[in-house]
């Protein structure tokens, strides 16, 4: 009897679960085959070409351009509110000159942005001013920067994109992609309403920040938290050099200044996870009066104090570095933040993240048909090799620099943080040489590499100085291991051919760094 009970109990059990495989098997091709069928109709009867996540600096002006193109796009914010952020606040200029390429120059106009033409630099009691080359340069654009409140532009580019027929700018929360057979087909959304909706297009661009949920799905690469940069308002003052960007070199790191509007000040520093002290409990507040403003220049300190004095917010946002990886599906790209970042110190993304979508427009124009996904995944190839002068050249400076701005007791780091800042102050070709990197104004990686090697040269010449003792002589090989540290990582996740070809970096300034409109 019991035997009999457990065959008809197990044929039961067989049966329930193949009648549920079955039915689970049928309903997800049902489903997939619906999914499939509203994208073909979306797409017969006027759905978009494109569908972009996010609508910040990169969603926004890529919107612009595609539907410049004759592109239907769709675009997809989670917040069409004003942005506060912290960061995107000095546009370099070469990044001026892609936003003049791409018809998008009057965005900086109406919000109070202020004009910039270099650097000033402190470092122990002394002063160097350096400023953008004028002359002797082949930069067909004015050489200045603009500073602004980032918030206040990213709605001008809303504004200029949403302008265009072609373009639906929505506000929706992006859930996840849809896929099928490893082609993305588009995306699955909760609408403003809180409907969960889905959107589909031929090609979909992933563009939705730092933040993103959507990379993990597609590419290999994993952001790398390097630091903290802390920061605040200080408002209702203007600094004595208004068109300069003020870059203290103190401890632990850098300390910066710089006119965002006709009346604000931003007041920001690099803090280490080591030591960071609580915003809640005022400690943050105390460290800023007590430890970072005797370092500030006087002429700068009242402004700095301000807004620690009248309790302005004090934000903090992780500095991020992440190599740019190829996505593993087809059917999509990824871009800005969500692609590739360097640490900020040189205030490079949004210049890297524009020429990024020059590229990409001029290499999606000849094709008619977004839905061959071989032949876009071909373009998105081409891109990824294209974009290496700038990318490279921005990546490895910003994260060098960055480095070397950290304060050391070891003699031969201090030594390369004081032979960077002595070659930044000494003017001439250095300074011009250096500040055309730091302003995008030429995108060469060779040219870096020769810069570096120049300001280790000119820092081990200080160290042996006045006679090469035996310690002196081995700090200037540390010295050396110093600077191989800051450039052959970058060779490696950059490609040793893409970093010293001189072949794509003239190709690449042939293109898109010519007075001529792409």
């Amino acid at each position: 009897m019991d035997k009999a009970f457990m065959e008809v109990f197990l044929w039961t059990l067989l049966t329930f679960v193949l009648t549920w495989t079955t039915y689970h098997v049928t309903n997800r091709r049902k489903k997939a085959t619906k999914l499939a069928d509203v994208a073909v109709e979306e797409i017969r009867y006027g759905g978009p070409d494109v569908i972009i996540v996010g609508a910040g600096v990169g969603g926004s002006a890529l919107a612009y351009a595609l539907a410049k193109d004759g592109r239907r796009v769709h675009v997809i914010e989670r917040d069409m509110r004003e942005p506060e952020r912290m960061m995107g606040e000095f546009m370099q200029p070469g990044g001026r000159l892609f936003l003049s390429k791409l018809d998008l120059q009057d965005c900086l106009e109406g919000i109070d942005a202020q004009k910039a033409t270099g650097l000033t630099l402190y470092k122990d009691g002394k002063e160097a001013a350096s400023p953008f080359p004028v002359e002797d340069n082949k930069f067909p654009y004015e050489p200045s920067a603009r500073m602004f409140y980032n918030g206040r532009f990213v709605q001008r580019l809303r504004q200029k994109a949403s302008s265009l027929p072609n373009v639906r700018l929505e506000e929706g929360t992006v859930r996840s992609l849809i896929e099928e057979k490893g082609v993305i087909k588009g995306v699955t959304y909760k609408n403003s309403l809180g409907e969960e909706s889905t959107a589909f297009a031929p090609l979909t661009v992933v563009c939705d920040g730092c933040y993103s949920n959507l990379r993990r799905s597609l590419n290999d690469n994993n952001a790398e938290v390097i630091s903290y940069t802390v920061g605040y308002v200080s408002k209702n003052c203007r600094l004595e050099e208004p068109e300069k960007l003020h870059l203290i070199m103190a401890k632990p790191s850098f300390t910066m200044l710089y006119q965002i509007s006709s009346t604000d000040v931003r007041c920001a520093f690099e803090l280490f996870s080591n030591y960071f002290p609580s915003i809640a409990n005022g400690e943050m507040a105390s460290f800023v009066k007590n430890d970072l403003a005797p370092q500030v220049p006087p002429k700068l300190r009242k402004i700095f104090l301000k807004g620690i004095e009248e309790g302005a917010k004090i934000k903090v946002t992780p500095a991020k570095r992440m190599s740019a990886t190829l996505s593993r599906k087809k059917g999509v790209i990824v871009l800005g933040d969500a692609f590739n970042m360097r640490h900020p110190a040189i205030a490079s993304g949004m210049m890297v993240l524009l020429s990024d979508i020059l590229i990409l427009r001029r290499l999606l124009k000849p094709l008619r048909n977004l839905g061959d996904a071989n032949k876009v995944s071909e373009v998105i190839k081409c891109f990824y090799v294209i974009r290496k002068p700038m990318s490279a050249t921005v990546n490895t400076l910003g994260n060098a620099f960055s480095q070397v701005l950290v304060a050391s007791t070891d003699q031969a780091k201090e030594a390369m943080r004081q032979g960077c800042y002595d070659y930044l102050s000494s003017g001439g070709f250095r300074t011009s040489g250096m500040m055309a990197l730091f302003g995008g104004m030429n995108p060469r990686p060779l040219s870096l590499i020769y810069h570096l090697f120049a300001i280790t040269l000119s820092s081990i010449g200080q160290l042996l100085s006045p006679f090469p003792s035996p310690l002196r002589i081995w700090h200037s090989l540390r010295l050396c291991g110093v600077s191989l540290k800051l450039l052959i990582p970058h060779l490696k996740a950059e490609g040793v051919i893409h970093m010293m070809s001189p072949i794509n970096a003239a190709a690449y300034c042939k293109n898109y760094m010519t007075a001529t409109a792409v």
